[in-house]
């Protein structure tokens, strides 16, 4: 199932103007800019101090023992089902649903579901809890272990989303049962031993869907308070502006930007036809080419923050002082990308996984042109939080007379990040 591996599909095909698309979206920056630079000139965001306390009936019932229970057997029940379907169901993703329950319902699933109610993976992960039980059953406290080392960061869960993104886009069949097999296998053992080797702080920083769900989860109304760990309703851009700045996070965040954007033009037929006559191979070029944009989503970051310095003066951690304002940029790709896959395939694995043999696929609940609006609208709205997220970082970190001055790398980058996601649908 090509669907499976390449997004919405012909996103090319797709009935949209160019000249409406590029103007709208170079207005909608160029105005944002503008208007927080005349209107906004003091740091109005408290991260993960801010927030209104959910009621107190409400907190007690997410924090309670049988809920956060419930919750783990729900995750280890999904991949145990997930697991003996690939080992005794059938090599066809038509006919045997674990190829949409990892590529669908938990991958693009975890967007709307960590937008929604925050983090979820944390509780939902079945490595973290078969972790927790046996550390139970050796008698062992599950956080106990040694330190992470600080350099690493979140460097391992990006190699995980490098590698995931690579089985999804590139492998010759992501959708065979040994294919998936073999990484979940892997995942598993490389996981299980760093967390009994680490704690199970382990998984907070090295597990590639844990990091995504929490990356993703601070754009969400719902967050936890450092200062008393209540849960409250909170602008998303406080919790956005609350992203930790640790090594990786750069890292994690242009391999979601990258990949996704790879994604969008794995299917030009330009591209097709290069990968088909590539005398290296379909893989190895197709990697390249996974790995090209990365690198390349990246290094525009880096010119950009090298260039922010440059003009603002000394700045302390440039890479990752504004790396949080790709998040709502990397979301915005994503609905893009995933929405028809998501809305279509969704209900088709549930209806696979319930017993139906090779059902249809539900008809989109947009037509050409609403899918269209949606993804322009959807990249055109990342980008603009992205310039918002970034506006009250700079009047933070920069003097008064610099602040403006200082982020029109950061607009430059907006910009062409935006040309190349809008390229990308209607090339």
């Amino acid at each position: 199932m090509s669907v499976l591996a390449h997004g919405i599909g012909a996103q090319h095909d797709l009935p949209l103007s160019p000249f409406y698309a590029f103007a709208g979206a170079f207005a909608a920056l160029f105005v944002s800019f503008l208007a927080l630079g005349l209107l906004w000139s003091a740091s109005r965001f408290c991260g993960d101090r801010a927030g209104r306390p959910v009621p107190a009936a409400v907190q007690r019932l997410v924090d309670a023992r049988p809920t956060r229970t419930a919750v783990r057997v729900l995750g280890l029940a999904a991949a145990s089902f997930d697991m003996l379907h690939l080992l005794l169901g059938p090599d066809d993703p038509e006919r045997n649903p674990a190829p949409g329950a990892v590529y669908v319902l938990l991958w693009v699933g975890l967007v709307p579901a960590s937008l929604l109610f925050g983090p979820v993976w944390r509780l939902l992960n079945p490595l973290r809890t078969v972790h927790l039980l046996v550390c139970r059953a050796l008698g062992r406290d599950p956080a106990a272990g040694r330190p992470l080392p600080e350099r690493l960061g979140l460097r391992p869960a990006a190699t995980g989303l490098l590698a995931f993104t690579w089985l999804e886009l590139v492998a010759p069949d992501p959708a065979s049962t040994t294919a998936l097999l073999l990484f979940l296998s892997l995942h598993a053992a490389v996981h299980l031993a760093g967390a009994a080797r680490y704690g199970a702080g382990w998984f907070d920083r090295a597990d590639a869907f844990e990091v995504y769900s929490g990356l993703l989860a601070r754009l969400s109304p719902l967050g936890r308070r450092t200062t008393d760990r209540r849960l409250v309703l909170r602008s998303p851009f406080n919790g956005l502006d609350g992203t930790p700045q640790i090594p990786g996070l750069v890292a994690t965040v242009c391999v979601m930007l990258g990949s996704t954007a790879y994604d969008g033009f794995s299917d030009a037929p330009s591209w097709i036809t290069t990968v088909q006559t590539s005398p290296l191979g379909r893989t190895t070029t197709a990697t390249l080419g996974l790995l090209g944009a990365v690198a390349l989503v990246a290094t525009l970051y880096a010119l950009c923050t090298g260039a922010t310095r440059l003009i603002s003066g000394r700045l302390g951690h440039p890479l990752t002082s504004f790396a949080h304002s790709l998040v709502p940029i990397a979301l915005g790709y994503l609905v893009a990308h995933y929405f028809t896959l998501f809305v279509t395939e969704g209900p088709r694995t549930v209806m696979v996984a319930s017993g139906a043999d090779n059902p249809l696929p539900p008809d989109p609940p947009l037509g050409p042109g609403g899918v269209a609006t949606l993804q322009v609208g959807a990249i055109v709205l990342g980008h603009v939080l992205g310039v918002v997220a970034a506006h009250d970082r700079s009047v933070r970190l920069f003097p008064s007379g610099r602040a403006v001055a200082g982020q029109l790398p950061l607009l430059v980058l907006m910009i062409t990040y935006t040309i190349g996601g809008l390229s990308l649908l209607i090339a």
